[in-house]
């Protein structure tokens, strides 16, 4: 059969052949950090499986030397050495059959420290007031073959074994502690660095970084090693991340019931950085701004952010890096869990952070791109190694996790813990595929679990259940719900559940079809006489992936829940996320969303004014297009609806105050100042100028600054430049990531479009790194043309600099997603028609789609007839 075979039979392919695997890499590589450059060599012990005159591996950017390739043990080289560039792969080809069984492959290789933040890359560091080259690796997803020629793919687990050979002054980290380093020849110039054999490991989790480096230590209960990496002199800035760190570690221990696999782990602050931060087994990589927290300079959100991220990725050190995914499909399942885990470490960390309650941003943002026709299912198909890094999303991460957290809470705490620990144990050092898992949960459970989760990853979407109450039935219906308003054909399994005028009186049941009634005597005995203070609440605290549309009289008995605090804060969180979402599908009206909102006057919690703020926020983007007559009194109205708590938090802090309280100030004051506020504008430009001629003065803290910096931007134009210019000048002065930032998201949210083109053209200058680019487009209503004028006149040049998917696909996304005309969604696609790429094409799509949802939300709301009479109501009673 082998004869048969052909080159060509390896192109074009979405897998390796598996005829052939590696079982262990012994690695060398020697970067030059002045020429960029670096050469190496790798023996790999393959084991050839089956008959074949072929290798097929992975190689991508490399120089191969051809004439160095052989498969010692059997004396054999290649007829032919292939590079495919367009598949990525090394094919060598033999005159006769392989023997089978293991042997030696030795290739060496030379290829470049790129400026692309993947693969081998070099990142740029100031030390000692000189600007410095680090070395940095970034594998994930499909890039270890920029570095060495590999099978790269994660169900080819092997073993490293790492030698690097680096200046002597140097840090060099790698997955697993030093064994040996020894001062190369009499000028000490060189020193070569072998770092202990590896587990069983997937080649996206290969990990070194060569730089100078700082480090804070400590040691978790059962002796493990954690230090912080951090630039010279910044340690302290990793102390935060450092206690998360032992602490995560020793909760998951315990949750999987499984040792933390490897002797030591390190975290590393990179400067430059793709993502926020990368799972490396025993060597987790992070950008700044997500590893580092300053007490007096990053704000609160920043030190949150800081504790999920480290415990999303030390959760992978266990489910993703000991047990692995099969293949790409399964990409949820290192995703998806990671962040749930991170919420469960951080909740029982920060305890009183609530942040279960802010999970639900997480929901809603899987929700929102879930509701496109333009979205994928959890388990998605890859076809080509192109395609993996698109699905590095919200599906796989956001909708990943609340399908999690919904199947837990129907299996209970304690058994889905169980069975995570079982699972963990049975496929350690191995892969598994998303049926394994429900196979041990079943086991476990004793529920259908395949049969429940299926209809949630193998298909795309979720349902609306439509719930109306006649007599003491409840008519349940579902469809899939679309933010376009069309009607999907997708049908669930969903677990619901109830709760009816107390939480006291539930009842959980599935929905396995279509429609079905529920008689509810038993919950509703006491509706009777008391018809005003009834309320049903259907998602009890909102576990369920799904939305919920009541009839009107349901809807109301809500309103008064609301207004009279009967409803937990996950569900006053849920009732207005769902209203928002189907007044965008035009299932519910613009009026009727705006008297729902008047129903959350009185809140004052974080988590509930924060999603209040999101759907606010939201609807002054609206109207100003929509309808501009009446955009001033609904901007009103949600003014006043946010005046309340923001005079009681005021711009300073309180004494004793909360972490949420200090978080929902930034809020706040950020949302007071989109909309127009002038007293919250002036004050934030007043405390502004104190700030800015002393940057110790306590009159702008981290967390309101970003507030302040956007109250100046709306009054900046290009005739009076000065607001700008002083933002400028704090962020060329400034050292902290974070801060420059939050200089950076605040430059073109100005309304005058002349100023935003100075924003957009300073992000291509080599001021900012290509990691924060994406942060500056955020750009004002105002000045949404000019971002497309721009993107359109930059574009070779910024898809040449931004190749990677996240990045690319954020520029496509944050300049297409604003506008809302269908004019504009048919201009836009025929400029890209002749240059799509598989690394943004879903991205570009998804945005082109949520082009015509704003239109079609702008038609709905123009039809709104009682608009005008509601907002007049709503001014004149708040």
């Amino acid at each position: 059969m082998c004869e048969k075979q052909e080159s060509g039979d390896f192109r074009g392919q979405p897998r390796l052949p598996h005829f052939a695997a590696p079982r262990r890499y012994d690695l060398f590589l020697n970067p030059d950090l002045s020429s960029c450059e670096f050469s190496g060599s790798v023996a790999i012990t393959v084991d050839v499986i089956s008959p074949t005159r072929f290798l097929v591996l992975n190689s991508a950017d490399l120089s191969i030397d051809a004439t160095s390739v052989s498969l010692e043990g059997k004396a054999i080289s290649p007829c032919k050495t292939e590079l495919v560039e367009d598949d990525e792969i090394l094919v060598l080809e033999f005159d006769s059959q392989l023997p089978l069984g293991e042997s030696v492959l030795r290739i060496r290789f030379t290829g470049t420290l790129n400026d692309q933040m993947r693969g081998f890359y070099r990142s740029k560091y100031e030390y000692k007031g000189n600007v410095e080259n680090m070395a940095v690796t970034q594998f994930e997803s499909v890039d270890a073959r920029r570095c060495f020629p590999c099978w790269d793919e994660p169900g080819f687990k092997a073993q490293f074994k790492i030698t690097l050979e680096v200046p002597s002054q140097l840090v060099a980290l790698s997955n697993m502690p030093i064994s040996e380093e020894k001062i190369n020849g009499d000028d000490g110039v060189l020193k070569t660095i072998s770092f202990e054999e590896s587990p069983l490991m997937s080649t996206y989790l290969v990990a070194i970084v060569i730089g100078h480096f700082d480090y804070i230590q400590g040691i978790t209960s059962d002796g493990i090693q954690v230090r912080v990496y951090t630039q010279v002199g910044m340690t302290e800035q990793g102390r935060f991340a450092l206690d998360v760190a032992l602490k995560s570690l020793n909760l998951y221990k315990d949750y999987f019931a499984v040792p933390y696999p490897l002797p030591k782990l390190d975290m590393v602050a990179i400067p430059d950085f793709a993502a926020g931060a990368m799972e490396n087994y025993g060597l987790v990589t992070y950008r700044e701004s997500e590893l580092l927290y300053d007490e007096k300079l990053s704000s609160a959100s920043n030190k949150q952010n800081v504790a999920i991220t480290v415990a999303h990725e030390l959760a992978h050190q266990w489910f993703g890096n000991l047990v692995t995914m099969e293949w790409w499909t399964h990409l949820w399942l290192n995703e998806g869990f990671a962040s749930w885990m991170s919420y469960l470490a951080v909740d029982a960390i920060f305890p009183e952070w609530k942040i279960w309650t802010q999970f639900l941003d997480e929901t809603a943002s899987g929700m929102k791109l879930d509701a496109l026709s333009e979205s994928h299912p959890i388990e998605v198909e890859i076809k080509h190694a192109s395609e993996v890094d698109a699905i590095f999303d919200s599906i796989s991460y956001d909708k990943g996790a609340s399908v999690i957290r919904m199947l837990q809470s129907y299996l209970g705490a304690d058994c889905f813990q169980k069975a995570l620990a079982s699972y963990i144990k049975k496929y350690a050092y191995g892969n598994a595929t998303t049926d394994d898992l429900w196979a041990v949960l079943e086991e476990e459970s004793g529920e259908p679990v395949k049969d429940l989760m299926n209809s949630w990853t193998k298909q795309q979407g979720y349902p609306v259940i439509f719930i109306n109450m006649d007599s003491n039935k409840l008519h349940l219906y579902q469809e899939q719900f679309l933010s376009d308003g069309s009607s999907g054909s997708g049908t669930w399994i969903v677990p619901l559940t109830l709760c009816c005028s107390s939480y006291d009186i539930s009842k959980k049941f599935i929905l396995k079809s279509k429609s079905d009634e529920l008689d509810v005597d038993d919950l509703i005995l006491h509706k009777e006489g008391s018809q005003e203070t009834f309320w049903m609440k259907l998602n009890t605290d909102q576990t369920g992936f799904y939305r919920v549309k009541y009839d009107d009289e349901l809807a109301l008995g809500l309103k008064y829940a609301i207004q009279a605090d009967k409803l937990s804060l996950m569900d006053k969180i849920g009732i207005i996320d769902d209203a928002s979402a189907l007044s965008v599908a035009c299932k519910v009206t613009l009026s009727s969303l705006l008297s729902l909102l008047d129903a959350y006057s009185t809140q004052s919690h974080y988590t509930v004014l924060s999603c209040v703020i999101s759907v606010s926020l939201k609807i002054a983007n609206l109207v100003d297009e929509a309808i501009p007559d009446l955009s001033d009194d609904i901007k009103l109205f949600l003014i006043k609806l946010l005046k309340s708590p923001a005079e009681k938090l005021g711009w300073d802090v309180k004494e004793g105050e909360s972490h949420l309280d200090t978080m929902l100030r930034a809020e706040i004051l950020m949302a007071l100042v989109r909309l127009g506020n002038k007293s919250t504008v002036d004050e934030g430009i007043r405390r502004f100028a104190i700030f800015l001629n002393d940057r110790n003065s306590s009159v702008l803290l981290p967390d309101t600054r970003k507030a302040a910096y956007v109250a100046v931007m709306q009054h900046c134009t290009v005739s009076d430049k000065s607001g700008y210019e002083s933002l400028l000048k704090i962020y060329r002065e400034t050292d902290q990531s974070q801060e420059k930032v939050r200089v950076i998201g605040s430059l073109a949210s100005c309304p005058d479009k002349g100023i935003v083109l100075d924003a957009l053209n300073f992000l291509l200058t080599d001021e900012v790194r290509n990691q924060d680019a994406d942060y500056g487009l955020n750009v004002s209503i105002q000045g949404r043309e000019t971002a497309w004028e721009w993107l359109k006149e930059n574009w070779e040049y910024i898809s040449k600099t931004w190749p990677s998917s996240s990045l690319i696909s954020s520029f496509v996304s944050s300049v297409v997603s604003p506008f809302a005309s269908y004019e504009k969604s048919e201009e836009i696609e025929k400029f890209f028609a002749s240059r799509m790429k598989p690394s943004f094409e879903r991205a570009l799509k998804q945005s082109l789609e949520k082009v015509k949802i704003n239109a079609h939300w702008i038609e709905g709301v123009r039809n709104d007839k009682s608009l005008a009479e509601v907002v007049s109501h709503l001014v004149q009673k708040a």
